[in-house]
C-alpha cells in the first residue's frame, strides 16, 4: 500500500527510492515526517507545490525547540532540494533553525542499578505462553546487554541485520547509523558467546529473519518497543530515572575512566573510542570527557596543558536514538 496519497506521491516515491539507493534514508525518522508533510499537502486545493504550502509546514511551532523543528523538517528541505536539482519545482527551501547546544547530563549508573536491571531482564515470564512472549524473553536480555557492552546506538541495534553480524570473528558492521557513517564494532568475547546462543535459538522462531533482533512481520523493533521495555524493567527495582540510550553514555565514560591509571597515549585511545562509537569527528567525543570526574585536572597533570587547549569546544552531537 502506498504511504503517500497527495499529488506529490509519485515524486516522493522517486525521492525515497533515490535516497535508499545511496544509503541515505532514515526509515525511523525521515519516513514518518515525509508522510505527515504529504498529508499536510492534501489540505490545499491545488495540484502543485507552493511556497505557502512548504512554509506553512516548516515554520517552527510554539511547542518546538530549534532541534525538534530541525528533525521534523529536514526531510522536507531535502526533498525540495531534490526537486529543484531536477527542475521539478521553483519553491525555495526554507531555512533550517540553528542547532541549539544541549545541556543534557545523562544518568550515572551504579553497579547496583545495573545488576537490578539485568536481573529483571533475565527473569521475564518463567514459562512463556505465546510465541511473542518467548521472543521477548529471548531478545530483551541480549538486546540490552549489547547496548551496555558495545556502546552502539539504540537505533543501530534495532535495525541490525543478520548479514551484518559476523559471529565467526566477533565484528558488527554498522551500516545504518547517525549521519549514515558506516563503522565496525568489535564485540567482547562474552557478548559474542551470548549472541551465538541467541542466534541459534531465535533462528528456530524466525528461520528467515532479516533483522538480528526480529519483530513480528520480519521487521525491526520500534523505538517505542525499546522505551517501553526499558522503562518497565528499570522501574521494577530502581527508583532513579534512566533511559536505554544512556547505556551508550555509560560505555563511553567507563572506557575513559579506565585510561586515567594507564598514562595517556591520548590519540590512539581517543581515535579507537570515537571510531567504535561512530562519531563523525574526534571532537565529537569530547562531550564524554566533561562527564568524567576530575578529567580536566588529570589532563593538566599528565600533559601540562589545560582542558580546552587539548580538546576545543564543540557542540554535542548525540541524540536519544
Amino acid at each position: 500500500m502506498n504511504k503517500f496519497t497527495s499529488f506529490l506521491a509519485p515524486l516522493m516515491q522517486a525521492y525515497v527510492f533515490y535516497r535508499k539507493a545511496f544509503g541515505y534514508w532514515d526509515e525511523a525518522s525521515y519516513e514518518p515526517n515525509l508522510v505527515l508533510f504529504d498529508r499536510h499537502c492534501k489540505k490545499y486545493p491545488t495540484e502543485f507545490m507552493s511556497q505557502e504550502m512548504v512554509d506553512g509546514w516548516c515554520q517552527k511551532r510554539d511547542t518546538e525547540t530549534n532541534n525538534s523543528c530541525r528533525s521534523r523538517i529536514y526531510v522536507v528541505v531535502s526533498f525540495i532540494r531534490y526537486l529543484r536539482a531536477r527542475g521539478k519545482t521553483e519553491v525555495m527551501e526554507p531555512d533550517i533553525p540553528r542547532k541549539e547546544r544541549r545541556t543534557y547530563i545523562p544518568h550515572s549508573f551504579t553497579d547496583i542499578e545495573l545488576n537490578n536491571f539485568f536481573h529483571a531482564c533475565d527473569t521475564l515470564h518463567p514459562v512463556p505462553r505465546t510465541p511473542g512472549q518467548r521472543s521477548r524473553k529471548l531478545t530483551i536480555p541480549v538486546f540490552f546487554r549489547l547496548l551496555y557492552s558495545s556502546g552502539i546506538r539504540t537505533i543501530e541495534a534495532r535495525m541490525l541485520r543478520v548479514k551484518d553480524v559476523d559471529l565467526c570473528h566477533g565484528i558488527i558492521d554498522i551500516h545504518y547509523s547517525k549521519g549514515h557513517a558506516q563503522h565496525y564494532v568489535v564485540l567482547h568475547d562474552s557478548m559474542l558467546g551470548l549472541l551465538k546462543i541467541y542466534d541459534a535459538v531465535i533462528r528456530k522462531l524466525y528461520p528467515h529473519r532479516a533483522y538480528f533482533f526480529p519483530a513480528r512481520g520480519n521487521t525491526f523493533h520500534t523505538r517505542k518497543w525499546v522505551q517501553k521495555n526499558f522503562r518497565e524493567l528499570w522501574d521494577k527495582n530502581n527508583n532513579s530515572h534512566a533511559t536505554a540510550y544512556e547505556l551508550r553514555h555509560h560505555y563511553a565514560i567507563e572506557n575513559i575512566n579506565c585510561w586515567t591509571d594507564e598514562g595517556f597515549g591520548f590519540d590512539a585511545k581517543l581515535l579507537s573510542l570515537s571510531k567504535s562509537m561512530g562519531h563523525s569527528t574526534l571532537e565529537s567525543t569530547k562531550y564524554y570527557y566533561t562527564l568524567v570526574p576530575r578529567i580536566a585536572d588529570i589532563l593538566k597533570e599528565k600533559t601540562g596543558m589545560d582542558f580546552e587547549s587539548i580538546l576545543p569546544e564543540v557542540d554535542y552531537e548525540e541524540s536519544d536514538e
